[in-house]
Formats: C-alpha cells, structure tokens, sequence
C-alpha cells in the first residue's frame, strides 16, 4: 500500500490523536491541525476560515496534494431542550458541524484537481440514534452523517470517497469538553464516556480497516453496531428504552432540583 498524506483535524488528543498514531505506525505522513500545536502539527481553529486557508497552503507548499481529510475536531455536549441556551447551540453547531463543512469546502478543489482523495468526518451513534436530553448534539452529529452521505455521492465521479465514522461513547478526554448549562445532563454523558469499554485506539484501528474498504459509515464498536440494528429492525424495543431513559433523565434532575430547594 503506498503511503497516504492524511490531515487530521483535533489530532493533539483522544479519539484524533490515536487516529494520527495508527496511520504513522503504518508508514503514512500525518500533519496534525489543532487548537494545542504539537510537533509537526499546525494550529488549526475549525471556526477559522483563515485558519483553514493556511492548512491548505501548508499542504500546497509541502506535500503538493492531500490523499485523506479527517474532519475530527469537535465538542461533546447536550442538555435538556429547556435548559440549553441558543449560545450553545450556536458554539457546537459552528465547531461540529460547519467546521467539518469548513474542511470539506477546503479541501475539495484539490481533491478534484488530483481526481482522488477520502475524506472521512467524524460523526457519533448520536448521529444514527437520537436519545433524549442531547438535541444540540444529536443534531449537529446527524448533520454530519447527513453530509458525508450526500457528498459520498456528489464526490464520487471525481474519484472521491467520503465516510462517516459513527463510534459510540469512547474512553477519551472528551468529556473534559462538557461545560454547558445543564449540569445534570453533562454528569450522566462524563459517567457513560468515562466507563466506555472502548478505547480510542481499537476505534482507531476500525477507521483504518474501514477507510481501506471505502465504507461510507464506519461502526467501529459492537454497542454502536447492536444500537443501530435495534432502532432499524426493532424499533418497538428502541423506543421504550429511549423513553425509559427519558424517565430516568426526568427522575435523576427533579430529585436534584429537590434536594437543592
């Protein structure tokens, strides 16, 4: 296999960071675009359209063409419809969402320039399945998946492939990022990330073994996998567990509201 030039978006740690060491281990050349610069990296705000312009004269100037776009970089949030201000939603709607759409925008006339290239946006289950207490991030992630689909089809005559990675919750600093106004809400998803069985490095290894079979959506854990079929093929018993976790979201924060009053 020849070696790939891969960009990867919010590589300095987590899920990116082990994305970035599974393509070097195989011989790759990765530049590394984040907020915290680490060596051959770049600094790379997904918000900034100057920023996006300068990783793509970087990689003009120093590779001469990019073979794989990772659009990793974004946020965990969520929150109650109720309790979650439209700042928030604006902040991970312009980070998850349009700094993916900033990425492809980016990359693309070089892509269709060189006639090939992959460029795979990192979406979550939430993208697929939607549970409650997690609209501004269920939102954004089915936005994701809704993009690369519809660019997996516009891209595809000029030589381009474009995938959807879908994990599930993964063990990764991630949580660190939950800092928004429903604290209750950002308690309960810190807990499920915190207590994944998966690590970013066996998501990792599923990316790669996907982008080399050109999937369009990757599911790289059995939870994520098992949650999808049961929402396709039985949707009875998805619906009931996403409403008793509805109950237990409405349980957990009145019992909170109450022993504060």
């Amino acid at each position: 296999m020849s070696k790939k030039r891969v960009l990867i978006t919010g590589g300095a740690s987590g899920l990116g960071a082990a994305m970035a060491a599974a393509f070097r281990a195989r011989g790759d050349d990765v530049l590394v675009a984040d907020l915290t610069e680490v060596p051959d990296g770049i600094r790379l705000d997904v918000t900034s359209d100057d920023d996006w312009a300068a990783a793509l004269a970087w990689v003009e100037e120093n590779w001469g063409g990019l073979d794989i776009l990772v659009n990793n970089a974004g946020i965990a949030t969520g929150g109650r419809i109720d309790v979650v201000s439209l700042d928030e939603w604006r902040k991970v709607i312009d980070i998850n969402l349009l700094g993916v759409v900033r990425g492809c925008r980016t990359f693309t006339p070089m892509l269709k320039a060189q006639g090939s290239g992959h460029i795979l946006n990192t979406a979550s289950l939430a993208g697929l399945v939607h549970p409650p207490a997690m609209s501004s991030y269920t939102a954004v992630k089915a936005g994701v998946v809704a993009l690369s689909e519809t660019l997996s089809y516009e891209l595809h005559p000029h030589g381009i492939d474009v995938t959807a990675l879908c994990p599930g919750f993964i063990k990764t600093p991630l949580a660190q990022s939950l800092a928004g106004s429903d604290a209750a809400m950002d308690a309960i998803a810190a807990r499920l990330i915190n207590k994944s069985p998966y690590t970013a490095e066996q998501v990792a290894a599923a990316v790669l073994k996907g982008l080399d079979r050109k999937a369009m959506v990757i599911l790289p854990d059995p939870a994520a996998r098992k949650a999808v079929w049961t929402k396709r093929f039985a949707r009875p018993l998805y619906d009931r567990e996403q409403r008793k976790f509805g109950a237990r979201i409405k349980s957990i924060t009145e019992g909170q509201s109450g022993a504060g009053a």
